[in-house]
């Protein structure tokens, strides 16, 4: 299992040659998520991968390299690196569930979690993002005030993401009872779950911790646009 987990190195690139093959876009040197799906792409050999950088660049106007950096002609400009934590989570939360929690699974279910997510972090969450895995989320006040789902998956690795909560609700506790119900359905699947959380996020890195998540490495997040 630890050699497997060398693939977390790159997880948009083993992502898409796994569970999300289906939605790939494949240039020479780098493979992406389309679009409409999620701006993500990982690297198959920095040596080539400009050409293929400034041809995604047509399709998107900005979008990101995970992992490596990237090699780039005079087409492109780096917005900014976000830097992050990769934590990995090898055991079951130990937590009682007490809220009722909803497959978000209707249209007027994903629109709500669609405004939801890019209310709080706008722009990441693209139209068919929630076509990638299962999101869940918790009601209050007839309103989605909480959601948490499924982004890049390979065989082995399930990457939960969207940890969003509506401003007005913070700090009930919300967020731990979706992650325990998100991760419970992935090890299920007999897989791992795992996350990125922009490093200074501080208050977050110290919720995952205490729900058993351990920091596996750094990895980058390199944000380019057209110049």
């Amino acid at each position: 299992m630890l050699e497997d987990r060398s693939k977390l190195d790159n997880p948009v690139f083993h992502s898409l040659n796994e569970v999300h093959k289906d939605k790939v876009i494949q240039y020479e040197g780098v493979q992406f998520y389309h679009p409409l799906y999620c701006a993500f792409g990982g690297v198959i050999d920095s040596h080539i991968m400009a050409q293929g950088l400034a041809a995604y660049a047509q399709l998107s106007s900005a979008f990101f390299i995970v992992g490596e950096t990237p090699i780039f002609d005079t087409s492109l400009t780096l917005v900014k690196e976000f830097v992050c934590s990769q934590m990995v989570l090898d055991n079951p939360i130990d937590l009682t569930l007490t809220e009722e929690i909803t497959p978000l699974e209707s249209k007027e279910q994903r629109q709500a979690l669609f405004e939801l997510v890019n209310l709080v972090q706008p722009g990441y969450f693209k139209k068919k993002t929630a076509d990638l895995g299962r999101y869940y989320g918790i009601y209050q006040d007839k309103q989605l005030v909480v959601v948490c789902g499924e982004r890049m998956k390979m065989n082995d690795f399930t990457e939960i993401s969207a940890i969003v909560t509506h401003p007005g609700y913070t700090g009930r506790g919300y967020a731990k009872q979706l992650i325990k119900h998100c991760v419970h359905n992935i090890f299920q699947e007999g897989k791992t779950p795992y996350l990125h959380v922009v490093r200074s996020n501080k208050p977050a890195i110290n919720l995952y911790k205490k729900l058993g998540f351990l920091t596996r490495r750094e990895i980058s997040f390199w944000q380019l646009a057209p110049c």
